[in-house]
């Protein structure tokens, strides 16, 4: 019984496994990305992390330890020269797995397993995101104090001038309804007034 044991041997011998896998490794090294199963991508993802890993130090050694996983001279240096600055600030989580679906063959689940920081699409989105996130967070207290007190200003100043306007043409209004208003009833009686006084 194979309980607890969750290593994947991809149905193959182990020198055909490891011989797989480094050709794997350095394909993805220098294409950047290439199409696989999913359970071969899962494995490879645990075969090469290391290998990009040492190649962050470049050492003699560490040259000589990627040689003996790759297996190839060409994919060592791009690996140094190449790879390795690009991934020199990332703490891990080099590489990226993206599911494509079932290949109609076989029906196998099939991926794309690429390096991440080569994926220039997804790295622009993370960076417009990232950057608007940040700015909302880090400067978000200091900007909006800022800001408020410059468009409070304007804003009381603008309230307070409409409010006398507003007043001044109401009392203008008001003193010109109330004149023939009281003009009117004047007249009337003064004419009322008169036409008495006649009959009498």
């Amino acid at each position: 019984m194979r309980h607890g044991k969750k290593f994947n041997h991809l149905g193959r011998t182990a020198p055909h496994r490891s011989a797989m896998l480094s050709n794997m490794a350095s394909s993805l090294i220098s294409n950047k990305r290439i199409t696989t199963t999913v359970a071969k991508a899962k494995a490879l993802k645990k075969f090469v992390e290391p290998i990009l890993t040492k190649s962050k130090e470049d050492t003699t050694h560490s040259r000589r330890m990627a040689f003996r996983d790759l297996n190839d001279k060409e994919t060592v240096k791009i690996l140094f020269d190449e790879v390795a600055t690009k991934i020199a600030d990332r703490p891990g989580g080099y590489t990226r797995i993206l599911k494509l679906g079932n290949r109609l063959g076989d029906n196998a689940d099939m991926c794309i397993i690429e390096l991440v920081d080569y994926n220039e699409l997804m790295l622009e989105e993370k960076g417009a995101t990232k950057s608007k996130t940040r700015r909302s967070r880090r400067g978000g207290s200091k900007k909006s104090d800022a800001p408020k007190a410059e468009t409070t200003e304007p804003k009381a100043e603008k309230k307070e001038e409409p409010k006398a306007e507003v007043v001044e043409e109401v009392e203008a209004k008001a003193d010109e309804v109330e004149e023939p208003k009281v003009e009117e009833p004047k007249a009337e009686e003064k004419a009322d007034n008169k036409d008495e006084e006649k009959d009498n």
